[in-house]
């Protein structure tokens, strides 16, 4: 990339293919491992559903198949930038990752505002935090994201013609694609960011002062007040640590591109894409932190999953077991009796 002196200035290629691969995979084994065996208990345990249970089932499937894509980008950065998997896989891959960053923040502001109303608005809770309410509000989270994200389906892959590379996830440098990309960054940073965490704020500000205002009541209800503390831990880390660099740091690159900036600073901009980027796609591996620290029983579910996980093999292995060795049953120990 060149700046407004036309400086040739040095290519950050290996600094980002290694970032980028090494990354990618670790969330992948880690993403596929936590929020797949978390899928598999919600599943298991569906008869115990809550509102809260219906946000953890769709957030974790929202962040199952965005690590489902995850490989494909992995072989991208293995093969230095070069795409060989089509088109469109190439578009596929990377609208599902931006489908799951904002599905991961408005899942999280519905388990949010759910909590909050449990804690500051029992009464009212009873009426709103339902199932059915939880399901209809996932379904318009899915149906907003999904349609609000489509502009990612449009840019697929392209060839360089300085390298004559199949390119993908990088956007020609070019006015008119910047101008889009401009666009799709303040629209996404302003209703798929600012938003979802003024709300979050909101509703954290109010379950801090209930708990601090009715703390005789809370004391009564511990393990209510102890689930609330750990979710506000978890989000707020996952946004500070996941969600917010990556939206600063987009939008100030953006800015840059427009300006022009000296080589040095190009290449801080276009390292800290690269590191920031892969924050944002770890927030699939904060999201099985937030089920078991302050899922709705989440631990509870898993109690109930290992018992049912270890009577089924118990069962399993009576059933295979010769009928000498098999403990006897009540009617077999009547037969038996009579029949001495």
């Amino acid at each position: 990339m060149a700046n407004n002196t036309t400086e040739i200035c040095p290519s950050i290629d290996d600094f980002r293919n290694q970032v980028y691969s090494t990354a990618y995979s670790i969330i992948t084994v880690f993403g596929l491992v936590g929020n797949g065996f978390a899928l598999i208990v919600l599943i298991r345990t569906y008869r115990q559903s809550s509102a809260f249970h219906v946000y953890m089932l769709n957030l974790a499937v929202a962040d199952l198949l965005c690590v489902c894509t995850l490989p494909f980008r992995v072989l991208y950065y293995v093969q230095k930038g070069h795409w060989i998997l089509g088109d469109f896989l190439c578009r596929i891959s990377s609208y599902a990752l931006y489908v799951n960053l904002y599905c991961s923040i408005f899942f999280m502001m519905a388990m949010s505002f759910t909590r909050f109303l449990a804690i500051v608005f029992p009464v009212q809770n009873l009426r709103m935090g339902t199932e059915r309410r939880a399901r209809v509000v996932c379904a318009g989270i899915w149906v907003f994201i999904c349609s609000t994200s489509s502009p990612f389906l449009i840019s697929g892959e392209y060839t360089d013609p300085t390298t004559n590379k199949t390119k993908c996830f990088e956007p020609p440098e070019n006015s008119a694609s910047i101008k889009k990309l401009e666009v799709l960054n303040y629209f996404s940073l302003v209703v798929g960011f600012l938003v979802p965490f003024l709300v979050i704020l909101v509703c954290y500000v109010g379950i801090v002062r209930a708990l601090l205002g009715n703390s005789n009541t809370m004391k009564k209800q511990q393990s209510t007040r102890t689930k609330a503390i750990r979710m506000i831990i978890v989000v707020m880390l996952a946004f500070l640590v996941s969600f917010m660099p990556y939206h600063v740091q987009r939008t100030v690159h953006l800015h840059f591109k427009k300006q022009g900036a000296s080589c040095d600073e190009i290449n801080f901009m276009q390292k800290s894409v690269v590191i920031t980027l892969c924050l944002a796609a770890a927030n699939s591996c904060f999201d099985p932190m937030l089920y078991f620290f302050s899922g709705e029983n989440f631990r509870n579910r898993l109690s109930t999953f290992r018992k049912a996980s270890v009577g089924s093999l118990n069962m399993n292995r009576k059933r295979n077991l010769p009928p000498s060795s098999r403990p006897l049953q009540q009617n077999e120990l009547e037969k038996f009796s009579n029949q001495s």
